[in-house]
Order: structure tokens, then sequence, then C-alpha cells
């Protein structure tokens, strides 16, 4: 195990409750974000707090947490890929973490770290354990079997985890017809932001800074009249397969060759983005940035924010675009019908259709009216109803 932070050192406080949050991977993703959010509200004066993550990932996490002075650990087994061996040793890991760090509360967040946690808190009865997903992730793109393993899974460590925290309430229907049942209870807790602390550049100022973040400067970018984008994690369930589709569809309407596609992010899948927007001949209308830190800086450069994604939890950066002031186009999975009411603050459609998809961008892209009056309400459904504070609030009630 490769500490970079003591556990025991929590700068002479004597906490009330100690808790300890296990994370799959230490990339910057939903589960990540949440967690940092979190960090940021709870008071060390009344928490002693330790955050370990597997090594999956770049890191950026735990650095990010590190900055914010939160006591950390990277750990060397836990991995998001199935494997007997480094799961039994990823098992034992967590088990010794939690029986050194004697935490009062063992907060499990994603599904790899949910199944191992719970299963290595079996023998430390007095822990409160708590799980929150972002996501089943047996609703992830999978052979029935290997989806039947996962659901399965699922239900038989839910009798060793207390409380389990779902985002949407889709998720929230699926545990109850599947029958995932912790000891206490299932609670919903929508994400949240905070609207009027939301950092972003202004749109010139993000265009200029992202138009230098492009390959090779593509100045067809910073005359484009409709620039439309998105912000993922290079994965399969994120569907930018299907945005790229849609980008081809929408070049080869003739009306609608000044626009271009930002997708800002990094991941397993980028070379086969780059080969499919490279055989689709839209090398000059699709840009990949890379991963870019703090990327809601750069939301203000888009005109249309799409999330195409083919499962989802509850969209961190949905949410953020929204918040924006952007009109959006989603996909109907996970919380998406949830925040967005369709043809009122932005559009829905099934996921898997990028004809469905340029069929809507284009619809935007031809109505600045509409564009306008969806960003205006997609900002009210954020502060009215997806609010951080409220957020973190019932999560730390449960702890």
């Amino acid at each position: 195990m490769e500490a970079k932070s003591n556990p025991n050192e929590m700068s002479g406080i004597s906490p009330k409750k100690r808790v300890l949050f296990v994370v799959t991977q230490s990339e910057l993703g939903g589960a990540q974000r949440f967690l940092c959010e979190l960090m940021s509200r709870l008071d060390r004066n009344k928490y002693g707090i330790l955050v370990a993550a597997g090594k999956d990932g770049d890191g950026e996490f735990l650095g990010i947490l590190r900055n914010m002075g939160v006591s950390t650990l990277s750990l060397r087994f836990l991995r998001r890929k199935i494997g007997l061996y480094d799961d039994f040793r990823g098992y034992l890991e967590v088990r010794g973490l939690i029986r050194d760090f004697k935490p009062d509360t063992l907060f499990l967040n994603s599904s790899k770290a949910g199944v191992i946690g719970s299963l290595a808190a079996r023998i430390f009865p007095c822990l409160k354990v708590i799980y929150r997903i972002g996501g089943w992730s047996f609703n992830d793109p999978m052979p029935w079997l290997v989806r039947r393993f996962y659901i399965l899974a699922e239900k038989y460590t839910a009798k060793f985890k207390d409380v389990i925290i779902v985002n949407s309430q889709r998720d929230l229907e699926q545990a109850k017809k599947l029958k995932i049942r912790p000891r206490q209870s299932i609670e919903l807790i929508h994400n949240g932001v905070d609207s009027y602390k939301l950092e972003i550049f202004g749109k010139d100022e993000a265009k200029i800074k992202l138009f230098e973040k492009l390959p090779q400067r593509q100045r067809g970018f910073l005359h484009a009249k409709i620039v439309v984008g998105t912000v993922a994690n290079f994965y399969k369930t994120k569907g930018l397969k299907y945005l790229v589709e849609a980008a081809k569809i929408i070049n080869a309407d003739q009306e609608m060759k000044e626009a271009v596609f930002v997708i800002i992010g990094d991941g397993t899948e980028r070379e086969k983005l780059e080969l499919q927007i490279k055989e689709s001949g839209i090398k000059n209308k699709v840009f990949l940035t890379g991963k870019l830190p703090d990327a809601r800086k750069y939301l203000a450069a888009f005109d249309i924010f799409v999330l195409p994604s083919v499962k989802e939890g509850f969209s961190w950066a949905l949410l953020e675009a929204m918040a924006a002031k952007l009109p959006v186009v989603a996909t109907n999975v996970g919380a998406a019908p949830e925040i967005i009411e369709d043809g009122k603050n932005g559009f829905l459609v099934e996921p898997r259709k990028p004809e469905l998809l340029a069929q809507k961008i284009k619809e935007l892209t031809d109505d600045e009216h509409l564009r306008r009056e969806f960003g205006i309400q997609a900002h009210q459904t954020v502060v009215l109803k997806f609010d951080l504070n409220k957020m973190l609030e019932k999560v730390e009630e449960l702890l």
C-alpha cells in the first residue's frame, strides 16, 4: 500500500467521528467529483477523514484532495477490471486499512469499491457502511451473463451495507425491482452545483483559450457559426461515437457547414474516435482537445451542449452546462429525464440514435431565440432543483 499521506496524522485534532472514503479509481470522474465537493464542506474539527483510491487513473483526484489538505492513500490492488488475484489482495488491503484507521463510517464510492469494501467490512460489526453509486454498473453495455453477475454481486453485498445512496429515480426503482436491499435504507440524493459560484471564462476568452488547446490551432473553430460541445471521459458508456456520427450527418447538410464540434476529455476510446473522425472525413469539423483541468471553465465557448451517453448516472457535466445557461441536447438515460423537461429547458432523445441528435442540434442551430430560452430555463432548473448545499447537507446527515 503506497501511502500518500499518513492516515493517523490528523493535525493534532481529536475528531468526534472518523470516516474512511474508498473509491475505485484516481482519475477525476463523477464519483471523484462528488468526493471533492464533499471534502470542501466537511468540518475537519468534527471529522477525521481519510480518502483511499485505487491506482487506476492519472492520480489527478488525489492531487486535488492533497491540495485541499485532505489525507489520502493510493491503494495498490483495488482495480476497475475484475481479476481474482488482484481483487483478493484488494480485499485484504481494504480490510487492513479499516483495521488500522478504525473508522466509525466506511463510505464506499463506485461499484468495485462497493463490493470489495463491503465484504472487507463484514468482520467489523460496529462499522457503519454507506455505499454511493453514480449509476448501476450492470447498466453498462455488456453480455447478459456478465450483467447477471454484477446484479447478483450488488444484491449479495447489499446485506453488508447500511445505506445505499443513488442519485436518480431510475436507479432507485431498479434497486427496488431487483431487490437490492441494504440493512437500513436506500436514499435518493440528486447531484447539485452552486450556479452562482460556477467559475467559467467569458465567451470570447473561453473561445480563445479553447482554440489554443486545439491540435494544430484549427482556425475554422474561431470563425464557426455554431460550436457544439461536450465534456466526457472517453468511455463506451459516454456514447461519443454517436455524437461523431451526428456530426457527420450535420456536415453533409449544406446549411450546416459552419458548425463545428469540440469534445473535451480523454480516455480509452480516443484512438477509436480519432479513426472514426478521420474515416468520416470531418477532421476539420470535430476537434478533440484532450483532457483539460477545470473543463467547465470553457463551457461558454459552446453554443450548444450535447450529452450523448448510452448509460449515465447523474451527469455533473450536464448540470454545469445548464448552470452556464447553455441549451442542451441529452439522451434519455440515467437522471437526464429528471433534469430535463423535453422541449422546455432542453431536448431529450433516445440513446444510440445519431440521426435524432443531429435533428435536435439542427433545430437549435436554426433558432437563436430557442437557444436563449432553453439556456434561461436550464439555469433556473439547476438553481431551484439541484442546489449543491442541499446535496451536501443530505449526505452529511447520513454520516
